[in-house]
């Protein structure tokens, strides 16, 4: 009898597929779910993908609004893709890019013109990227030291960021000459974050993309990283190994944390200009969303940040042609999460992909 056992060659082709395949499936579930809300609604589900595609990818403009959205998320699918690799939960996205803004315009209201555009932007996104890192690594110290759940502990932390963003914004940095909302002043021009050239698409895009390589780089190609993966596979073992195990948890955890304060830095030097409860534009929690997607892999958030950019784009135009609410983006969005978080459940399960047939 023909063994069934599959060869190296064939797991090592295989498991790739698997990741890819699940993903994808997971979308194309989502898609068939969503159609039958918008059928409910009483909107053609056709008309309906055909309307996101236009408005996300359609033109070249519309692909400038959804590169505009994707830089952020790249950077908060960070924040929950790397402490993954160390097995941790983390989903305070949130409070880490709204700390790192709030960093960042105080660092650039208090040095404004007084140094070179250039080298405040840098003390900007160094300020955001320490007050980012440094609120996701108390999860992490929590976690580590105290054996407080992360997921619950990264959690409560959003709210807590976002409450103190509103208390600054209402007392102590408010501009009593802005009166449309309660704000703080705004940057000077010299040091807001320029755009592409030829574009509207802000250096933000840039960023991110650097960031995700360079962390796909540091998880993949060095010691770190492969210290950190195999303490994310078996803690116990680490630790016999004699791994450093806490350090990793709070070096980790802060350079999750510090790529969403630099997006923090990014929204409020390249769109906001200012800090207020606008800052809440829930890029951080949608970041959790392309974090799992991608399967924690930095590189295939770049891909899925875009997508899902493309997604949060066609709001307006859903609302306008096919009289749908601004939000149905956002049903989408918690659909296709749900049908990813299920499809998580699955790898290593299907008998196609299994290791054995």
């Amino acid at each position: 009898m023909a063994s069934t056992t599959l060869t190296a060659a064939q797991r090592s082709w295989r498991r790739p597929l698997e990741a890819v395949v699940l993903p994808v499936a997971a979308l194309l579930v989502a898609l068939f779910i969503f159609g039958i809300f918008c059928a409910l609604a009483g909107a053609n589900p056709f008309e309906v993908y055909g309307s996101i595609y236009k408005a996300a990818f359609g033109r070249w403009s519309a692909w400038q609004n959804t590169l505009i959205r994707a830089a952020p998320l790249m950077l908060t699918a960070l924040c929950t893709a790397l402490p993954a690799q160390l097995g941790l939960v983390i989903i305070g996205n949130e409070g880490a890019l709204v700390m790192g803004g709030l960093a960042a315009v105080v660092a650039g209201l208090s040095l404004g013109t007084t140094l070179p555009p250039l080298l405040t932007q840098l003390c900007m996104g160094a300020a955001g990227m320490v007050a980012g890192g440094l609120w996701i690594m108390l999860a992490g110290a929590m976690r580590h030291y105290r054996g407080v759940n992360e997921t619950i502990s990264s959690l409560l932390l959003n709210y807590i960021a976002i409450a103190l963003l509103n208390h600054l914004v209402e007392g102590p940095l408010r501009d009593a000459s802005f009166v449309t909302k309660p704000s703080s002043a705004e940057l000077d021009p010299s040091i807001w974050l320029g755009t592409l050239p030829g574009t509207r698409v802000h250096f933000g895009l840039l960023y991110g993309l650097m960031v995700c390589v360079i962390a796909y780089i540091l998880i993949r190609r060095t010691t770190f990283g492969f210290a950190a993966r195999t303490a994310g596979g078996n803690l116990r073992a680490a630790r016999i190994a004699g791994l450093p195990v806490g350090q990793l948890t709070l070096a980790i955890c802060f350079l999750g944390g510090s790529a969403a304060g630099l997006a923090g830095m990014v929204e409020v030097a390249a769109v906001q200009k200012r800090l207020n409860e606008s800052l809440v534009s829930n890029y951080g929690y949608a970041g959790i969303l392309v974090a799992f997607v991608s399967r924690h892999n930095p590189l295939a958030t770049v891909l899925v940040a875009i997508l899902l950019g493309g997604i949060l784009a066609s709001g307006g135009i859903l609302q306008r042609a096919h009289d749908l609410p601004d939000a149905t983006v956002l049903v989408f969005q918690g659909i296709v999460f749900l049908c990813v978080l299920y499809s998580d459940s699955l790898y290593g399960k299907l008998p196609w992909f299994r290791e054995t047939a």
